[in-house]
């Protein structure tokens, strides 16, 4: 699991400090420029397709790492090495 989290970590994303539920849409603003409105317009747009909407923000939610490299899976559950 420690290699997982080192590529999340590695990836050039991470969840916005601008957030409402989870920093999922103010990471991608943030990283690519867009406005913030815009792209949670996108992913309430996206939350009415079956499944791919509401479980894509989940996983990002889940995978991608907070400000501070921090990813909630690995508070979740822990590597036996961290304890």
């Amino acid at each position: 699991m420690d290699t997982l989290y080192r590529s999340l970590r590695a990836l050039p994303y991470r969840r916005g400090p601008r957030r409402l539920v989870g920093g999922v849409c103010g990471g991608l603003s943030a990283k690519y420029g867009w406005d913030l409105a815009l792209v949670r317009l996108a992913v309430l747009v996206a939350f009415l397709l079956p499944f791919i909407g509401v479980g894509a923000y989940l996983v990002a939610w889940v995978l991608l790492p907070w400000q501070d490299g921090s990813i909630p899976l690995e508070r979740a559950f822990p590597g036996p090495g961290s304890r």
